[in-house]
């Protein structure tokens, strides 16, 4: 078996862009009152494979070989990163379960 990298899993939470409204025309008034509507608070959680200046990466699964999709957060969007579990040397402990280690981050 391939040895896999170790790598945080963490939770970001961020804001999202979003578009509203139907293709074709749309009432001005009720594109007016969503205006003001804030744009969703989104919590991500995943193995943090990559971060800079510009974005953070996460991918949800890993295997040997093999990936889930990645998902890519612009840093401007970015309201907290928390650390879960902080690799390597997790303690699994008796139970074979992780220890949670939780650091957060404000940005």
């Amino acid at each position: 078996m391939a040895k896999t990298r170790q790598y945080d899993i963490i939770e970001v939470i961020w804001k999202d862009a979003e578009e509203h409204g139907e293709i074709g025309w749309n009432t001005l008034k009720d594109q007016l009152s969503y205006a003001k509507k804030p744009c969703p608070t989104m919590h991500s959680v995943g193995y943090e494979v990559y971060r800079d200046e510009d974005h953070i990466s996460l991918l949800s699964s890993i295997g040997g070989k093999e990936c889930s999709s990645i998902e890519k957060i612009p840093m401007a969007f970015i309201k907290s990163i928390n650390v879960l579990v902080k690799e390597p040397g997790v303690d699994l402990g008796s139970s074979g379960l992780r220890s949670k280690q939780k650091r957060k981050t404000k940005l």
